[in-house]
């Protein structure tokens, strides 16, 4: 029996998994972790706690608990949230904590004077993407101005993927997807690194080399193998971001198939046939050459859920909180009882782009309960998700089909409540371990052992999420609340920020 081996490290959380070659999983492994908020508007993990050593702790543990020889894996893919800004020195050892994606917005000063010096046109030319708190370049630009001595000492600059390919492997690379995030940087017309549009913010060979994602990056040493319990010599992946490996795990690949991840944000991607793109929206090149996408993301979602469990349901056992919690909401009426709460906690990506947008709750009188409130902010996170759904259709990215994955899938409130606000019927996969689970399947592809439509054996359809009707008709109505309500408080919201 032969395995592949996917780890995923996310924002909370670290899932690794051993998946035999008829995509059955032999065994798993878990570990959580913190994001650390030094400041507002600041997101950050420990890269050699929060990232190598939940991958150590992951391998290790499903290792020893399935008793399967490690030369048995054939090859491993990794993903990670992304894109992240991690200086390291000659070593590859970090240098700082890392910085994570569009959910840290330190670089909002960077991000507007580049916006100015560049344009947005030339941005949606050479870029596909304008700046926003998603793209590492002006992080990179904040650093080099407030830790000079610290930049003085930088010899790459990774992500999450390419501070593990590098400790197992000894090779920095980076795959096409995330490094698009790496705005102005990234010239997608020629995909490759480009200091053109801003040569004050690092050269180009301080960054990782560029490959595609199933391409094999190196094998593991045997520095690494005394580390993880891994075999030396197998074979490692360049690897993705998160949401892209979130998206192989439930079969999206072709044009028209959109994944929606409920993780700790929103991740919303499209597979397109051409280059597609509006500054609403982002353009990164798809997983495999000749391919492309169009994403969009929401700053804060799960992420929500643990903060209110966290502040105002103390009172439960945290173990079964958010259960509870589903419950105590599904109590509630759609709509709850007229409440309209906008999740932009730690501003907001997409469509609007707004480092300085602010959570709000809307419309509290002295009947709403704790219920109505969670159900108010589960479908604020829906309506968000649908804001962005419609802006691709209004940019012209059709979706024929939506796949939801990640743990937020579980919340059978949130997971109605976006069928309902977006109008879409959601296909739930089987396995709903998410990009782990992807990353595994990546490692079987690289190696020949399955096609892209494999897929529909390793992880068969479950079930199907139908819009309702009258829920519908609420939440359209409630949507245009949302989107005025944001329309009529940004100003304030940017003034008390």
């Amino acid at each position: 029996m032969s395995y592949t081996l996917g780890v995923d490290i996310g924002t909370y959380e670290t899932k690794g998994v051993l998946v035999n070659a008829s995509g059955e999983i032999a065994a798993q492994a878990a570990r959580r972790h913190q994001m650390l908020v030094p400041r507002p508007g600041w997101a950050e993990h420990n890269p050699d706690e929060d990232w190598w050593g939940d991958f150590v702790y992951v391998t290790q543990r499903i290792l020893n608990e399935s008793g399967i020889n490690p030369a048995a894996i054939d090859a491993i893919a990794c993903s990670a949230i992304g894109p992240c800004m991690l200086p390291v020195d000659d070593n590859g050892n970090a240098l700082m904590n890392g910085v994570l994606y569009g959910v840290d917005n330190r670089a909002a000063v960077e991000v507007e004077e580049l916006m100015d010096r560049i344009g947005e046109e030339t941005l949606i030319r050479h870029c596909g993407n304008t700046l926003t708190s998603q793209s590492v370049g002006p992080k990179i630009l904040w650093l080099k101005r407030n830790k000079p001595d610290l930049f003085a000492k930088t010899a790459k600059i990774h992500t999450s993927t390419t501070y593990i390919v590098q400790k197992l492997t000894d090779r920095a690379v980076i795959d096409h997807v995330t490094a698009c995030g790496f705005s102005p940087l990234y010239d997608i017309r020629t995909q490759s690194w480009s200091a053109d549009l801003a040569p004050d913010i690092v050269r180009s060979e301080c960054l990782p080399e560029i490959l595609w994602s199933t391409e094999i990056a190196g094998t593991i040493t045997p520095d690494a193998a005394a580390i993880t319990g891994l075999a030396t010599g197998t074979p490692v992946l360049t690897g993705t971001i998160d949401a892209a490996a979130e998206g192989v795990s439930v079969g999206v690949s072709s044009p028209g198939q959109m994944m929606v991840m409920y993780g700790s944000t929103i991740f919303i991607i499209l597979p397109t046939s051409e280059p597609h793109v509006d500054p609403r929206l982002w353009y990164a090149p798809w997983l495999f050459k000749g391919q492309h996408a169009a994403q969009a993301g929401l700053a804060t979602s799960g992420t929500l859920t643990h903060w209110f469990r966290d502040n105002f349901a103390r009172d439960l056992d945290p173990v079964d909180a958010f259960e509870t919690l589903a419950q105590e909401a599904a109590g509630s009426p759609v709509g709850a009882n007229s409440l309209v709460f906008l999740p932009y906690f730690s501003g907001e990506r997409t469509p609007i782009h707004d480092p300085t947008a602010k959570g709000t709750l809307f419309g509290l009188n002295l009947t709403h309960s704790r219920a109505d409130i969670y159900r108010a902010m589960l479908e604020g996170i829906a309506l968000g998700t649908a804001h962005a759904v419609e802006t691709f259709a209004d940019a012209g990215a059709h979706p024929d089909a939506l796949f939801a994955v990640g743990g937020g899938t579980q919340n059978p409130i949130w997971l109605q409540a976006t069928s309902d606000a977006t109008g879409l019927t959601q296909t739930v996969r089987q396995k709903t371990i998410g990009a782990s689970f992807g990353d595994a399947f990546l490692a079987a592809l690289a190696l020949g052992r399955v096609v892209p439509e494999d897929i529909d054996l390793w992880n068969p359809v479950a079930r199907r999420i139908e819009p309702d009707a009258n829920a519908r008709e609420i939440l359209k109505e409630r949507l245009s609340q949302f989107k005025r309500l944001y329309t009529q408080t940004k100003d304030l919201m940017a003034e008390i920020g």
